[in-house]
């Protein structure tokens, strides 16, 4: 197994063993994340550099999450590149509710550490499970409402 990979799968492990102190020495200090998700609701998944930040993220997660699991589907390595896509299991603390999703990761590397992620989810179905509802009724009664209004212009 090429040591991008293993390097990848050892940060996702700490992550979810909840163990921000060892997760953090999978990283470069010029880490940069990008979270791919609507920040109005999810402010601690935009960007982030720098492990300072990074740790900060984690600790909110673990702030909101009383459990976390996850399950690799598939990952691939093209030299100092590797993409996962990985199923997340996640617990709420206030609510017990369990919020389960995919996410696809995108990661570079130098020098044997992870120096770049880029995540991409599907952030219409984390919010309808954030939420505890559907969303869809109040977006379509927003769209039609702009829609009478523009009509009565």
């Amino acid at each position: 197994m090429s040591h991008a990979r293993e390097q990848v799968l050892g940060f996702l492990r700490a992550i979810y063993a909840r163990d921000i102190p060892h997760a953090l020495t999978f990283l470069d200090d010029g880490f940069s994340f990008v979270g791919h998700v609507p920040v109005q609701l999810f402010p601690h998944l935009g960007a982030r550099h720098g492990k300072a930040e990074i740790a900060e993220t984690l600790r909110a997660v673990q702030q909101r999450y009383v459990s976390m699991h996850h399950d690799v589907l598939f990952i691939a390595t093209d030299g100092d590149r590797v993409a996962t896509i990985v199923r997340v299991h996640l617990r709420k603390r206030v609510s017990e509710r369990v919020i389960e999703f995919l996410v696809a990761d995108f990661y570079t590397l130098r020098n044997g550490l992870i120096i770049e992620q880029r995540q991409f989810l599907d952030s219409f179905d984390l919010v309808q499970q954030v939420l505890e509802r559907e969303v869809i009724e109040d977006i379509s009664k927003g769209i039609r409402a702009k829609l009478s209004l523009a009509a009565a212009e």
